[in-house]
């Protein structure tokens, strides 16, 4: 139990005894504030909303509960207005929480929330034949973040890559390949030739609409089985699959399944034969509709006039599936923001099928990667691609250690993990429902709020142990005055409030919050590095403060792991 929640608890208690006991320590520790200034105490409890049931003024209450407020880990009790300010027995609570992280190493912050529960994670899904662009990095880092965090809090992600391998565009980049394609081109750099025919298709297209028509005929022909269509798209698909993973090798990204749109081709029809079992299905313009007018939403297009099935028929098709096969405790789609209503639609017609479990269902949407403030687009071929700013980044990063450290071990792969970190970091310290301006610049920074920044933390964390012969403590008992100072104390502080930001984060699937804190942990270490001298003292005090050293290298490489960043130990 943190001591917030032991605090919680005492404040619990105390109330009863004043007479209030409609608070429990749940709702008392959504309470408790931080406050702004650390004289005022390290947790503050607001008094406001209990002068209607006691009937006093919220100073009043706050003396009141103070005095009957003692015992550890609290050190002293102050009522300050309507406020009770506690402050923590900071000796005591260092020596907890130091002791705690060296003996629980990568497992702190560790919960079993989730029980082993499967939780399938649509993440990334990048369309085939198309290049792996900057807007298909978000979908990935978050996704793969959140699947990580979930973990941690006791789930079974199941990250599933939902490859956008079917519909219209393959029709016609097939009439593109027959019209324009050379096959010695596109085995050389298939996914470069494979864009230029489709930018190529949409021009020429603007001149002859008649290619429209052509890239739909194609399309049937590929879902009648058309032989020639059914091999190239193969083709292409093959191709596409072999240059994503190259990328996702280089950000050490992996999947449990990469069954794309194609997968689920045949088992829509019993989603349509469901929906009209339950008697869901009306027509509209031809087309067959689930009525979600009940919700004040558009209907859900389950099928065109023309017999063709849509998204969202092969949406719910995918959501049946995955809740046959796993069981799921939640699935989650990270999805960008544009889908919202789809996926609401999704969510409502589930739940109209009589199917439960579509309450455990969850879009986490995110906002746009822009270039130049606008959105990029394939089509138009304005499209920034995620190889070239992942090898940008790493060859700059070479640069660096060249200047600054070229005896350095490993050179090539700490430029890899700094490089592939700074840029899954650019994204992921922002909230996620935030756009991001694609910039060479602010992304490949090396100081400030950075990737580079946290993991050089690390890494100097690292080289403190080494010069100080770290050896881990048969006791964690500190030293006596070891760690007095507001320094020291602002990274026990930050230590202990780690599995808390791991469970905010996975309940908000809010990887930024794993973001900002990394930050916030390594700008306090380095203050406390600046200010006390660590290597410089007796050996009993080294040793104590190195135990602090310690417990910093632990949560920060497992922050950064959260994420999705290596945490090299030299730099």
């Amino acid at each position: 139990m943190s001591y917030k929640h032991q605090v919680a608890e005492m404040i619990a208690s105390a109330l009863v005894h004043l007479g209030v006991d409609n608070l429990n320590k749940e709702q008392v520790y959504g309470m408790l504030e931080t406050p702004p200034n650390p004289a005022m105490g390290d947790i503050a409890f607001p008094c406001f909303q209990l002068a209607k049931a006691l009937r006093k003024a919220p100073p009043m209450i706050a003396a009141d509960l103070a005095a009957n407020i003692s015992g550890s880990p609290l050190q002293e009790v102050k009522a300050v207005g309507p406020y009770v300010n506690l402050f923590l027995d900071q000796a005591a609570v260092s020596t907890q929480v130091i002791g705690t992280i060296l003996a629980q190493g990568a497992s702190y912050g560790k919960s079993n929330l989730g029980q082993g529960r499967n939780v399938p994670i649509d993440l990334s899904s990048p369309n085939i034949a198309k290049p792996f662009s900057m807007g298909h990095l978000r979908s990935t880092v978050i996704g793969n973040a959140i699947a990580n965090i979930l973990e941690k809090q006791g789930y079974k992600p199941v990250r599933i890559n939902h490859l956008g391998d079917w519909g219209t565009q393959f029709g016609k980049l097939i009439v593109a390949y027959r019209l324009w394609g050379d096959e010695e081109k596109v085995k050389a750099e298939p996914i470069k030739e494979l864009l230029h025919l489709y930018v190529k298709f949409h021009e020429e297209a603007e001149k002859d609409p008649s290619l429209e028509d052509q890239g739909r005929e194609w399309f049937k022909k590929l879902e009648d089985g058309d032989a020639e269509a059914q091999h190239l798209w193969s083709w292409f698909r093959d191709e596409s699959l072999k240059e994503f993973m190259k990328i996702y090798d280089l950000m050490n990204v992996s999947f449990d399944s990469t069954h794309g749109e194609a997968f689920y081709n045949d088992k829509m029809d019993r989603v349509v034969s469901l929906l009209e079992e339950k008697g869901l299905l009306t027509e509209s313009d031809g087309a067959q509709v689930v009525s979600l007018d009940e919700y004040d939403m558009p209907p859900c297009l389950i099928k065109k006039s023309d017999g063709a099935t849509l998204y969202a028929t092969r949406d719910l098709a995918a959501a049946l599936f995955r809740h046959e096969t796993y069981d799921f405790a939640k699935a989650v789609y990270v999805v960008g923001n544009e889908q919202r209503l789809h996926f609401q639609q999704l969510y409502k017609v589930l739940e109209k099928m009589g199917y439960p479990w579509a309450a455990n269902m969850h879009h986490i949407p995110f906002g746009m990667m822009l270039k130049d403030g606008k959105k990029m687009s394939t089509r138009k071929g304005k499209v920034v691609l995620l190889e070239e700013v992942l090898a940008q980044a790493i060859a700059d990063v070479q640069k660096v250690i060249e200047e600054k450290n070229p005896s350095l071990a490993n050179k090539e792969e700490v430029a890899r993990q700094v490089g592939v970190g700074a840029v899954i970091f650019h994204d992921l310290k922002n909230y996620r429902l935030n756009d991001i301006n694609f910039s060479w610049e602010e992304m490949l920074t090396f100081e400030g709020e950075t990737g580079p920044y946290v993991q050089y933390t690390h890494a100097r964390a690292c080289s403190l142990l080494r010069k100080g012969n770290y050896q881990p403590a048969s006791s964690s008992e500190l030293v006596p005055g070891a760690l007095e100072g507001k320094e020291a104390w602002a990274v026990v502080t930050l230590l202990n409030a780690f599995p808390e930001v791991v469970d905010r984060a996975g309940s908000q699937f809010d990887p930024s919050l794993i973001g900002k804190y990394v930050i916030d942990l390594a700008q306090v270490f380095n203050k406390f590095y600046a200010n006390v001298r660590i290597l410089a003292e007796e050996d009993a005090v080294k040793a104590s403060r190195l135990q602090l050293v310690a417990a910093v290298v632990v949560v920060l490489k497992e922050g950064l792991r959260l994420l999705g960043l290596a945490a090299p130990e030299e730099m």
